[in-house]
């Protein structure tokens, strides 16, 4: 009983930023890392970051690395995006997901239902 819920999506224009929040409610996996996803329509789903439970270990894909800031704050349940310098290429929908057993590269079996992010030109 995991609840994943995205929020702080948006329409900005390239250069802006946008802090994307994950929610989490229901069952606590301690030690669980939490990921960031996107997917652009008629693409595949990328992966985007990933935390450890204690947030000593961040995980960056190559095409965001030194924009994006993956963070949390478990004393609110709360796992965050603060992406910076958006480009167009960034639109997408940005999921959050969580891996129970802390593994950053997969395990991920729980989902939230995503947030729109797009950047105009």
């Amino acid at each position: 009983q995991v609840q994943l819920v995205e929020s702080g999506g948006g329409l900005v224009q390239a250069g802006g930023s946008l802090r994307l929040s994950c929610a989490q409610s229901g069952r606590t996996f301690s030690s669980a890392a939490t990921g960031w996803f996107r997917q652009a329509p008629g693409m595949e789903r990328a992966f985007v970051a990933a935390i450890s439970w204690s947030g000593a270990s961040t995980y960056y894909a190559a095409s965001v690395k030194g924009r994006f800031t993956i963070s949390r704050d478990n004393a609110k349940n709360t796992v965050y995006l603060q992406m910076n310098s958006l480009k167009p290429e960034d639109t997408a929908v940005y999921y959050c997901a969580l891996a129970p057993d802390g593994y950053p590269h997969d395990g991920y079996d729980y989902w939230g239902q995503g947030t729109q992010v797009t950047v105009s030109s």
